[in-house]
């Protein structure tokens, strides 16, 4: 199977490069090598590439940032599944894309089902939200993973960010009332191999560990499995400004993927401790 692997540079990215390996020969264009913000260049690639899986691991993830660059939010999260999407369409080959938790208005307590009522809140919700839907509408035979709270040993993520500032701090504030699954890149890659190899039937799936918390609790954890003598003090979100508004619910249903491939999804509690050993040896 000839595999273009968007994104491969970032989190998700790394792992799929390792997971997808067996599956076929993957080409993985750096930033050097192919503009993406560029809609003929990615254009003349499909062309030159033909590939007959794509899995676009792109996006602009910058939550805040979005906020004031719209246009390139734009771009990567909804004009270029688009335009993968059509290509896919018209030369019989598979999309795989993944999407975010974003995408839904954060109320309520109650786990998102993939077929819940879209309302995000921010430029990065509504333009991950515009690319789904473009998928949707132009390729049939598509995979869309949504998950949530991405982190990994690898790039900048949350366990990262709260394992530095361990090294300085006794204490920190901590938003409490933001509730969803921290999910690991590398489960991320594993579920989509897994999905891909079994031809998984096309459509929209919610993808992330079992089980919840908040970032409290997730900093308490990872302090914790650490061995970190830090105390994460819990704050509303309303004491932790941001451009972007975050969901205040981001939990998955996770019964449609799980029935699919007949698998139980991991807790997040034991992907964190794969995550950080994986960092620490590092």
């Amino acid at each position: 199977m000839n595999i273009l692997l968007l994104g491969n540079t970032g989190q998700v990215g790394f792992e799929l490069h390792r997971t997808l390996s067996p599956l076929g020969v993957i080409t993985a264009p750096g930033r050097e090598a192919l503009d993406l913000g560029s809609e003929q260049a990615v254009a003349s690639y499909l062309a030159k590439v033909q590939p007959g899986l794509i899995v676009n691991a792109a996006a602009y993830t910058a939550v805040d940032a979005a906020e004031d660059n719209h246009q390139a939010a734009w771009r990567l999260n909804a004009g270029l599944p688009r335009q993968l999407a059509e290509y896919a369409a018209a030369h019989n080959a598979r999309l795989v894309h993944y999407s975010s938790d974003y995408v839904y208005p954060g109320s309520g307590s109650q786990p998102w089902q993939e077929d819940s009522p879209t309302g995000p809140l921010g430029v990065y919700g509504h333009t991950k939200c515009e690319g789904d839907q473009a998928i949707a509408q132009s390729c049939a035979d598509h995979l869309i993973f949504r998950t949530s709270w991405v982190y990994s040993a690898r790039g900048n993520n949350f366990m990262k960010t709260m394992l530095r500032l361990a090294q300085s701090k006794r204490e920190l504030n901590i938003v409490a009332d933001q509730v969803g699954a921290p999910t690991p890149a590398r489960l991320i890659a594993q579920v989509s191999t897994l999905a891909i190899h079994c031809q998984l039937t096309a459509g929209l799936y919610h993808l992330a560990p079992r089980g919840e918390t908040s970032w409290q609790g997730f900093a308490q954890a990872i302090f914790q499995q650490a061995g970190c003598t830090v105390t994460a003090h819990p704050i509303p979100t309303r004491d932790y400004p941001t451009p972007a508004v975050r969901p205040l619910n981001s939990r998955l249903a996770l019964n449609k993927l799980e029935n699919a491939l007949s698998i139980q999804l991991p807790t997040w509690q034991s992907q964190l401790a794969l995550t950080l050993n994986e960092y620490l040896e590092t």
